[in-house]
């Protein structure tokens, strides 16, 4: 969720162990708080032979930065079961953990053997939900539209108390569907995706966790999900992997702001490619290859021009295809993503036209 469009620095109160408004909110009526036993978020069976990691951070943070203590460290292969707060800092069981509003993240993940020009390949195995609430921002931000078509303000019985931009959504955790008490005839299946994930930086560089950028960062892109593979650049031993920023369900663009946020259940496989000089994140399917174009306070065409020329290195480079070729298969067989309305696009190609690499 972009920070900007959260508006107060302070969207809810904070005291030491608060429970989250929306649990308490009176769209939901009687409270129906999910509390899951320690252990009973890490019942996802890993399918990976190496380790499996464990944990759940005591402290979360706003920047992608290098200088932030270490979560855990792995080895290539090896993987994680986590949990991630949503963008209010408040976690499954509706207790803020963080001071202020934000995406806050966890991590940072240090990758054994992960060096500067390397990439850090995350595969997203599972993405649980486990709460049952979630909130979105009210309005779409288009400008300049006709007062007919606005959307009016929410009256107070139906945003969470004391936050009048904030509507609550209601989450069925078994069924996997959300639903607003505004469409009671509208049940969504959920299809919960990272609205953050990302690396530190280059040098000192510590962007915060509202932008998108060469480094990953807030990309808000509904394909990060489970079974997708995301891949980032490396500028510091170890990667300094972060994620966070949770939805149970976002349209492409993120027109509203958000998505449906909330806290989630994460289990992940990190592994390397060495020597793999990124510009940007990439992103893998089962059927596609994506590369994401992001930079802070740019437009959609700077965006797509980035992608774009991602797409381009990476068909020449490592599928062998000629710059004739390349430029040929992006004009029939291209994909556009609008991933954000702040100006994040994505190229995806179909890998059934990708070349059979030779043995």
């Amino acid at each position: 969720m972009p920070v900007a469009h959260l508006g107060n620095p302070h969207p809810f109160e904070v005291n030491s162990g608060i429970r989250h408004p929306v649990v308490a909110s009176r769209y939901d009526g009687p409270v129906a708080r999910i509390i899951l036993p320690a252990l009973a978020a890490f019942s996802m069976a890993s399918t990976t032979s190496g380790e499996v990691h464990r944990v759940v951070a005591s402290e979360y943070h706003h920047t992608f930065s290098a200088a932030h203590k270490i979560l855990t460290r792995i080895q290539p292969g090896d993987t994680v079961i986590t949990k991630t707060v949503d963008s209010a800092g408040f976690d499954f069981q509706g207790v803020r953990r963080t001071k202020t509003h934000g995406n806050p993240l966890t991590g940072p993940f240090f990758i054994h053997g992960a060096e500067p020009g390397d990439a850090l390949v995350v595969r997203i195995v599972r993405i649980g939900l486990n709460r049952a609430t979630g909130y979105t921002a009210f309005s779409a931000g288009v400008k300049d539209l006709p007062t007919a078509y606005q959307a009016p303000h929410p009256d107070p019985d139906e945003v969470i108390p004391g936050y009048d931009y904030l509507r609550p959504w209601t989450i069925d955790v078994a069924r996997g569907t959300v639903r607003s008490k505004l469409m009671p005839d509208s049940v969504f299946p959920a299809q919960p995706m990272l609205g953050c994930i990302g690396v530190a930086p280059e040098g000192s560089y510590s962007p915060r966790s509202g932008p998108a950028g060469y480094w990953g960062g807030n990309i808000d892109y509904n394909r990060i999900r489970a079974g997708t593979t995301v891949i980032l650049p490396v500028f510091h031993p170890g990667g300094l992997l972060f994620f966070g920023d949770g939805h149970a369900l976002q349209g492409d663009g993120e027109a509203i702001g958000s998505g449906v946020e909330t806290s989630l259940d994460v289990e992940i496989i990190a592994s390397l490619r060495k020597g793999a000089r990124l510009t940007g994140p990439r992103a893998e399917t089962e059927d596609e290859i994506i590369s994401i174009g992001s930079r802070p306070e740019s437009n959609l065409n700077q965006t797509l021009d980035i992608a774009m020329k991602d797409m381009l290195r990476w068909l020449i480079e490592e599928h062998g295809m000629s710059p004739a070729q390349a430029h040929l298969l992006l004009g029939v067989q291209a994909r556009l993503d609008l991933v954000t309305m702040g100006g994040s696009v994505a190229v995806r190609i179909p890998k059934r036209w990708l070349p059979v690499q030779k043995k």
